[in-house]
């Protein structure tokens, strides 16, 4: 969903009417705030064990700030990571609009619309990546679900593909 084309990224859509079909799609979340707590807490405890012997010893303090850059490294990745993990995107489908908003990490938005009924969903299985999935109309063609596996990749086909058709008979 690039913004490089000539009119730039389209408005937000403000309709009242309900669409007939709406996903968010988000990254797998694995770690939440109780298993940062773990990670650091056990890293913390695993990087102090080799300093237990050398407690109140001069080579202590001389590990002491390489232990404690390494905790900082750790948490300042884990941090990014959760930050990076905010990116989603959300389809909506009207019978004579379909509508794809990306939400990037850095707070930017990307937009794209297009018309349902001249829209082609493409499911590439031997893409790379696995079921690469694009939505192609308004003169552009944007990739939808980069972060899914390729099996809710295949599954999301599906369910917009059935939901496409159904806008496509609501408006007809």
């Amino acid at each position: 969903m690039e913004i490089g084309r000539p009119g730039g990224n389209p408005p937000a859509v403000d309709r009242s009417d309900p669409p007939l079909y709406e996903v968010t799609l988000w990254p797998n979340r694995s770690l939440g705030r109780r298993g940062f707590g773990v990670v650091m807490g056990g890293s913390a405890a695993m990087l102090s064990l080799p300093m237990i012997p050398l407690a109140g010893t001069k080579a202590a303090l001389g590990l002491l700030p390489f232990v404690l850059g390494a905790l900082g490294a750790l948490g300042w990745f884990l941090r990014r990571n959760a930050r990076d993990l905010s990116l989603h995107e959300q389809l909506r489908l009207w019978p004579d609009l379909i509508t794809v908003e990306r939400h990037e990490p850095s707070g930017r938005v990307l937009r794209w619309q297009a018309n349902p009924h001249w829209v082609r969903l493409k499911l590439d299985p031997d893409g790379r990546p696995q079921n690469y999935l694009t939505l192609k109309g308004g003169g552009r063609e944007i990739e939808l679900g980069a972060f899914l596996s390729p099996e809710e990749r295949a599954e999301l086909a599906e369910q917009i593909e059935m939901a496409m058709a159904r806008a496509r008979g609501a408006s007809g």
